[in-house]
């Protein structure tokens, strides 16, 4: 009896012994003192940083954000269940202030005016108890630290010298050396020229001896050298691979993209701004008069140029690159539907890109708009004609955008209120009559063969559309579905074989970000020029998901500005809109080659 009293006794001074030497083990790991080479360094990040939030005061960039609720899946890991989407235009100047770009109303489309709403503060928690997300927590990581980030409040440990692209940095671990709301904890990447953090990756802490991840996300934050000397937020990817929502394990996977850092200052809060808006080009002939038909014709062009002008100014539409996707390939789509259908226009018709993410099309005048979100998701060339089909069937039946906006004062707003302020919508009538038209374009061009191929989008977008309900709400044109979830192109998705994910060789629809990169400086799309692999099993399939960022970096080069880095790879082989079907090697794929029907085609 005694013997066992004392082993007990000694159990629990044992137990006393670990519970107390738990209670003084340090929360971050013991760090290796700096070289002098090291730690100056960062000195000279911490003063880049400060350098940097000047430089974002100074502008007042779009942030766009996609967020998807994924759950495990047996064969294809995860599925998205649930979306939201976000875009507002950020203003640094006075403050941390959001302007979101307002969708129309659902149950109304019309006029009315858009909010605003101020954000308190940059350490705001996400309120990730009710699951709902707010579009300042994502800005919020475009900071390491914007109110604390010095050697007084953080403990470096370097790691190793690292190449992002062709940028050397040198990669540091970081940690607050006391945890508090909102203080980074994570690796940062250091560019050894100028001493900028181009990336960084990791969470903000809680409050002391809290679970951080009630607060925040961990994400991966990127930056590019967008002009001499000046390197701005473009990127960051955030992911929970798993979160407790009552008894189901659910989580999470975001893009966000920041553009428009050349856009001038908005007014703050006069609903009435005063915008140049440049006078529709005189396209007249040699004759000095007007036929009433012809004057009909000029008045929507005139209505046209007026919106696409403003749109471009909001940063919502790409501005036109001769040499871009928009002409190289888009517009040579638009000449093979034309040619064998006898369409003859009194103007060109030519095609743009709206900046957004959301799975949207629309014409004005004679100006087709697709998304970048939707020529991202398009896995051929057939499929990006059965979308511009229908557009070109809008235009050739008339459906044309309302002619009130030849009045230059009709579009005189703030840029957030162009979602509420510019109508660009189809009716469903017009819609229908455009889908049917388009059938028989298909029918009659040299894709007549390919439509099984191009119904397979048609198809898999209706599939995930059931639950990815932001991505395939537009925000100033048209949906690709109806009300109903099911698409205008009906017809062409029943053409499809059957979705079947275990056939490698059927790829429906793409990650989204697979084919266009914009420009944050000055918002002109480019094609990516990334590598191409081979889906080895369906989860490399991803259709329409949002999948990690990862980019090449490179320096500016004032000689010859170069477009912003793409990143570094697509998560699947695809044909390139314009060209035929990759056929990969082991290994890395080449390039995809243009066909012959679109020629240049960007590689």
């Amino acid at each position: 009896m005694i013997s066992r009293k004392i082993s007990l006794t000694f159990l629990m001074i044992a137990l006393g012994a670990a519970c107390a030497y738990a209670k003084k083990e340090p929360k971050y790991e013991q760090v290796h003192q700096l070289t002098p080479e090291q730690a100056a360094l960062v000195d000279k990040a911490i003063a880049q940083e400060k350098v940097l939030i000047k430089n974002i005061q100074q502008h007042t960039p779009l942030v766009e954000t996609y967020i998807q609720d994924t759950r495990p899946d047996v064969k294809l890991y995860q599925v998205p269940v649930e979306d939201q989407y976000m875009l507002s235009r950020v203003d640094f100047g006075k403050g941390f202030f959001d302007k979101s770009y307002e969708p129309r109303s659902a149950n109304k489309r019309g006029f009315f005016k858009g909010s605003f709403a101020a954000i308190s503060g940059l350490s705001k928690a996400l309120g990730l108890e009710k699951f709902t997300y707010n579009s300042n927590g994502f800005m919020e990581m475009m900071f390491v630290d914007p109110t604390g980030f010095d050697a007084q409040h953080y403990v470096f440990s370097y790691v190793r010298r690292e190449f992002l692209g062709s940028v050397r940095t040198w990669v540091y671990d970081v940690h607050p050396k006391v945890p508090g709301m909102g203080r980074f904890f994570g690796r940062i990447w250091v560019e050894d020229e100028g001493g900028n953090i181009v990336r960084f990756n990791g969470t903000y802490t809680g409050p002391k001896h809290e679970d951080s991840s009630k607060y925040y996300f961990h994400f991966d934050s990127w930056r590019m050298n967008l002009q001499p000397d000046v390197w701005l937020p473009v990127a960051v990817y955030v992911e929970e691979s798993q979160r407790v929502e009552g008894e189901k394990s659910v989580g999470l996977k975001a893009q966000t993209h920041f553009w428009g850092y050349s856009l001038k200052l908005p007014t703050r809060d006069a609903e009435n701004v005063s915008v140049k808006v440049d006078d529709a080009v005189d396209r007249s002939e040699d004759s000095q008069d007007v036929s009433p038909l012809q004057a009909q014709r000029m008045w929507i062009t005139q209505a046209e140029n007026n919106v696409i002008d403003r749109l471009v100014e909001a940063g919502l539409v790409a501005p036109l690159n001769p040499n871009g996707y928009e002409t190289q390939v888009l517009d040579q789509i638009v000449v093979n539907l034309s040619v064998p259908n006898n369409l003859v226009f009194p103007d060109p018709v030519h095609c743009r890109i709206l900046l957004t993410t959301t799975i949207e099309t629309t014409t004005v005048g004679n100006t087709i708009l697709i998304s970048k979100g939707l020529i991202d998701a398009l896995p051929n060339e057939e499929s990006i004609a059965s979308v511009v089909a229908m557009e070109l069937a809008h235009i050739a039946l008339g459906h044309h955008v309302d002619t009130r906006y030849a009045f230059n004062d009709r579009l005189m707003f703030p840029d957030e209120s162009s979602f509420q302020r510019i109508d660009m919508y189809h009716t469903d009538h017009d819609d229908a009559d455009a889908a049917k038209r388009a059938q028989d374009y298909l029918q009659a061009s040299m894709y007549k063969d390919k439509m099984s191929s191009a119904g397979l989008f048609w198809a898999q977008l209706a599939d995930r559309g059931k639950v990815l309900k932001a991505l395939n709400t537009p925000k100033l044109g048209d949906s690709l579905l109806k009300a109903d979830g099911t698409p205008w192109m009906a017809d062409l998705a029943h053409s499809a074989p059957k979705l079947n994910w275990d056939d490698l060789a059927q790829i429906p629809a793409l990650p989204l970000g697979s084919w266009l990169k914009t420009d944050p400086w000055d918002d002109k799309v480019h094609m990516m020029t990334a590598k191409r692999y081979a889906p080895m099993n369906a989860r490399d399939k991803m259709p329409l998901e949002v999948t990690p960022i990862y980019f090449k970096l490179q320096r500016y080069d004032v000689a010859n500005a170069a477009p912003p880095a793409a990143p570094a790879a697509a998560p699947a082989a695809e044909p390139a809109p314009g060209g035929e079907p990759a056929q990969p090697p082991a290994g890395d794929a080449a390039a995809p080659q243009p066909t012959a029907t679109t020629p240049n085609t960007p590689q």
